[in-house]
């Protein structure tokens, strides 16, 4: 018996998002690092959030805030099939008086993932002064 293609689609997406319930997949981790200014000054308080993107939901992975320096680490495991998709979201206000908050996403490249629960590397995104414009940002009122 022949699926249909969006059959296979649908069978794929459930696949991916419970092979961790089903013990498939391999644990893979990753750490990130740095500091978050605003005009020069640390930005404490800051909401970090790792994620694994996914196709349906993505899937927390850490969350953390800034300390009164403005550094931040958070770090975390999930199990899949294929190459974990890890993005860190910063929640912040530093020059916005809005109700809700800035969102920025950072992407992590691949080369800082390591297999296992514990991160055996840990990408350093430096120090950022939130008050500048980054590809990507929104506004987000649910975080």
């Amino acid at each position: 018996m022949q699926l249909s293609f969006l059959h296979f689609v649908c069978f794929c997406a459930v696949l991916s998002t419970s092979n961790a319930l089903l013990g498939i997949g391999r644990k893979q981790s990753v750490a990130v690092t740095g500091r978050l200014t605003c005009n020069g000054v640390p930005a404490k308080d800051v909401k970090i959030k790792l994620y694994e993107k996914e196709k349906i939901m993505d899937v927390k992975m850490d969350e953390t805030k800034t300390d009164v320096d403005g550094y931040f680490k958070v770090s975390g495991y999930k199990t899949e099939i294929t190459n974990i998709d890890p993005q860190i979201n910063i929640y912040h206000k530093c020059d916005y008086k809005g109700l809700c908050y800035k969102k920025v996403p950072i992407k992590i490249p691949g080369k800082f993932i390591t297999s296992g629960v514990v991160p055996k590397k840990t990408f350093d995104i430096g120090e950022i002064n939130l008050a500048n414009r980054f590809k990507g940002t929104t506004i987000d009122c649910i975080n």
